[in-house]
């Protein structure tokens, strides 16, 4: 059985985030996006819909988000 359910964990400004997302797929691209969006770095996109701009590593990096990892649920 197949969820599409993945745990993304990284760090703010050394805080451990840990949360849960529901996708098709998951690269590590779209894990870094996803801590962004998460810590309100950026806007979370419309269902269905692909955010404008995804939001780098290093990018995200200068915004105090580190240590990005992701794994199936």
């Amino acid at each position: 059985m197949d969820s599409n359910l993945f745990v993304i964990s990284y760090k703010l400004h050394g805080a451990v985030k840990t949360f849960i997302l529901r996708s098709k797929t998951m690269q590590n691209a779209d894990a870094w996006h996803w801590a962004t969006c998460d810590a309100g770095v950026t806007a979370i996109p419309r269902p269905g819909r692909r955010p404008l701009k995804l939001i780098s590593k290093p990018l995200a990096e200068r915004y105090g988000i580190t240590d990005v990892s992701w794994r199936p649920s």
